[in-house]
This record gives C-alpha cells, sequence and structure tokens, in this order.
C-alpha cells in the first residue's frame, strides 16, 4: 500500500471513530448512561449473532413430520400393572405457571399408583442436578425421577410432550416402542412471527401424537389450523390457594408482567397504565411476575411471589390487569376467585375459555384498557363485585383435568 493510501485509510478509520464518540456523547447526554449502554450491548449481540442462542433446539434434534416412523409397543399392559409415564419438557424456572399445570397432571398419575419419569431437555447443555433442585424446591409434592432427555428417552410405557420443542425432541430421541401423547396448552405458533419456529411449531402437531387440548381455544386452532380433533379437558383454578381473604381493604390495581414474553403484551399494558395513572395518581400500581425494567408511572415491584403471597396481593387490590394474545392465562380466574377483577384483552380466543360475566374486557389499546380499569376503581359497589366475582369461579379446581388426563392416557396405554 502506497503512503498516501495508507494516509486516507487512517484518516478514514479516524473520521469513523470520531464520528461514532460524537454519537455516544449524544445519546449520555441527552438520554443518560442506561440508554448508551443498552446501544452498546445491542451493537454487540447483533454482531456475535446472539440471537442464535434463543433456536430452541439442536439441529439434530428437529423432526420432520413427514420422515417419522416411530414404533408402537407389541402388547398392551394389563390395567392391574402401574405404568412408567415420561413427561418431556424445558427445565422449570421457579413458578413457572406452565410447569405448575403440568406437574399437576404428573401428582395425579402418581397418586392413581404409576411412576413418572421427567425428562429435561436444555438446548445449552445446563446442570440437570440443578434443574431438579428447582423443581424439588417449587414442586415438592413431585416424587418423579429426573434425567436428562439428551441421554434419551426410554424405558417408558407411554411419554408426554409438553410444548413444540418436546415434541420434536419426544420424535427424536425416543425412538423406543412407547405411547406418545401431547399436552397442548397453547397454540404455540403463535409465539412467533410466521417463519421458521412457526413452522416447526406447526409440524410438532402432525407427528401423530395422541394430542390434548386444555381448553377450547386450542382445540378450534388445532381443528382448523391443523385438521386434527384433540382430546379437550378443561382449565381450572386452585381456589384452595386463591380466594378472598377476611378484613382486607381494596386499594390498588395489579398488573402481571412478562416483559420477555411478547404474547403477554407488556408494552401496550405499560401505555395503559401510565393513562390509568395519570386518570387516577391516587391509586397505587402493584407490578409482580418477571423482573421489569423503568417504569414511566409508579409502582410498587414485588417481583416472583408465591402462591400465598398473590393471594395477599390480590386482596389489597380491586382490579388487575392481564393481557394474553394467544390461549389465556390462568391469571384471570386466579384474580376473580380471590375477589380482584381483571382486565382482559378482548379477543375470540379469550371468551372461549373465560366464560365470566365478572371479568372487565377491553379492547387491546392503550386508552380502552386504562379506561376499564378506571371503570373498576370508580364503581360504588366494590366489595359486592368482588364477592360475586369470587363466588362466581367454580371449586373443583383441577381435579376435573387431572382425571381426564389420567384417563387419556390410561386408555391410550391399556387401551379404551
Amino acid at each position: 500500500m502506497s503512503a498516501s493510501a495508507s494516509v486516507t485509510a487512517f484518516t478514514r478509520r479516524t473520521r469513523h471513530f470520531t464520528s461514532r464518540v460524537v454519537r455516544a456523547s449524544d445519546v449520555l447526554r441527552n438520554d443518560g448512561l442506561r440508554a448508551l449502554v443498552q446501544r452498546a450491548t445491542r451493537i454487540a449481540y447483533d454482531r456475535l449473532d446472539v440471537a442464535q442462542l434463543a433456536e430452541p433446539l439442536l439441529d439434530d434434534d428437529v423432526a420432520d413430520s413427514a420422515r417419522l416412523d416411530l414404533d408402537l409397543p407389541d402388547v398392551r399392559p394389563r390395567r392391574s400393572e402401574a405404568l412408567t409415564i415420561g413427561w418431556v419438557m424445558t427445565p422449570p424456572s421457579a413458578g413457572s405457571g406452565g410447569h405448575t399445570t403440568l406437574f399437576r397432571m404428573v401428582e395425579e398419575l402418581e397418586r392413581a399408583g404409576h411412576r413418572c419419569v421427567l425428562f429435561l431437555y436444555d438446548r445449552h447443555g445446563g446442570d440437570t442436578r440443578a434443574h431438579e433442585r428447582v423443581i424439588r424446591e417449587w414442586w415438592p409434592e413431585i416424587r418423579a425421577d429426573v434425567r436428562d432427555a439428551r441421554e434419551g428417552i426410554d424405558g417408558v410405557d407411554a411419554c408426554v410432550a409438553s410444548s413444540w420443542e418436546s415434541a420434536h425432541v419426544l420424535a427424536r430421541r425416543g425412538q423406543s416402542p412407547m405411547r406418545r401423547l401431547y399436552f397442548i396448552q397453547d397454540y404455540e405458533p403463535f409465539f412467533y412471527a410466521h417463519g421458521a419456529m412457526y413452522a416447526m411449531a406447526e409440524d410438532s402437531y402432525r407427528f401423530g401424537f395422541r394430542c390434548i387440548a386444555l381448553g377450547e381455544m386450542v382445540a378450534g386452532v388445532l381443528r382448523s389450523e391443523i385438521g386434527i380433533r384433540p382430546d379437550v379437558t378443561e382449565f381450572g383454578c386452585d381456589t384452595s390457594r386463591y380466594r378472598p381473604l377476611p378484613d382486607r381493604n381494596r386499594t390498588g390495581v395489579v398488573f402481571f408482567a412478562r416483559p420477555d414474553t411478547p404474547r403477554r403484551g407488556y408494552w401496550l399494558a405499560c401505555l395503559a397504565l401510565q393513562k390509568f395513572h395519570d386518570l387516577h395518581p391516587e391509586v397505587e400500581i402493584h407490578v409482580y411476575g418477571s423482573k421489569v425494567g423503568a417504569l414511566r408511572f409508579p409502582a410498587t415491584r414485588h417481583g416472583k411471589l408465591s402462591p400465598d403471597q398473590l393471594n395477599e396481593l390480590y386482596n389489597s387490590c380491586i382490579a388487575g390487569l392481564v393481557l394474553s394474545f394467544t390461549n389465556i392465562s390462568l391469571v384471570p380466574e386466579e384474580m376473580l376467585a380471590a375477589g380482584t377483577i381483571p382486565v382482559v384483552n378482548d379477543s375470540a380466543h379469550s371468551r372461549a375459555v373465560l366464560q365470566n360475566e365478572n371479568a372487565g374486557w377491553a379492547a387491546p389499546t392503550p386508552s380502552a384498557l386504562a379506561e376499564a380499569l378506571s371503570t373498576l376503581v370508580t364503581r360504588p359497589d366494590r366489595a359486592g363485585a368482588a364477592a360475586a366475582a369470587s363466588a362466581s369461579v367454580q371449586t373443583f379446581g383441577w381435579t376435573r383435568a387431572q382425571a381426564d388426563i389420567r384417563r387419556i392416557i390410561e386408555d391410550e396405554v391399556y387401551g379404551p
């Protein structure tokens, strides 16, 4: 390279560096250190291809419905014989709602005398024993063995997938003869943009597993989108945990926050709560669930709460805000059971499951959600509304769903 070319290249690099320093100084001055660190992190995220870590499966664990040929057992066991039932899942985080529902089903099969095995699939190779400690601490009733699904899925009469990723893992790593089922709590293609993961999630329903839909929303979409007719069971609510407490003064509103879960509408909810605060600055806003960043309205942050702590919080609140843009969350009915009126984004999917006239339905816009909360905190008979909401929640809890799951699994293995 000539001397003049070297000087030109050096000058170009210097100008580029100076320009970036100026832009960084402007961000720091106008938006603060947090914004500067966020931008630097985003640049590093893009250049290091960190998005690849969001892929929930190793390449070899992606199954193809057009090429599956999975063996079934030649002989069915007698109904007098206890079964060994596997459950394939991602490792649970503390208090995970989806895992809590799944573990209720595991408990029921264990109460019926069957042995259960949890096959945990950690795409990043985490410590299975550490995951097991979380299970033992948060779901102490579970007696099931805990294994690493990457070491193979075998030694069971039947195995139940619990998500689209785990269905792929079961199809790829559960090659020995067994009965295969799929407990579907949501139509998971809706979790993604219409791309690769949407297609992989959708394909999981074509693997030939016996599908069990939680609620009519999931069942209806499986019929219309995939063309299968699943078994259907219904949502429950643990009314032994979520219930009115005596002598509680309800003054606030509560928000279930899941910033990293797009279907829970976190950004929209924050815009609505900002408008609600402008209307009612005297009403305390409580936020619980996942850790949240900076908020543009004052709020009391509770983080993760146990069911008993959560029931205490509900009993201090008039209303709650719970958004879900796929299958409805369990939270609205838990709020109702505790006498807290949930404001829910109105949709045909949500109404197919939450058929309760005490819930507050609103269009999914900031103003509509804020006005729905405002209506609830200013209604004259708040105590009567709380009592009616609690009384409206059916008291059989999860027993019907548990009985359905046990019957379906037993029929699949023993024969109907």
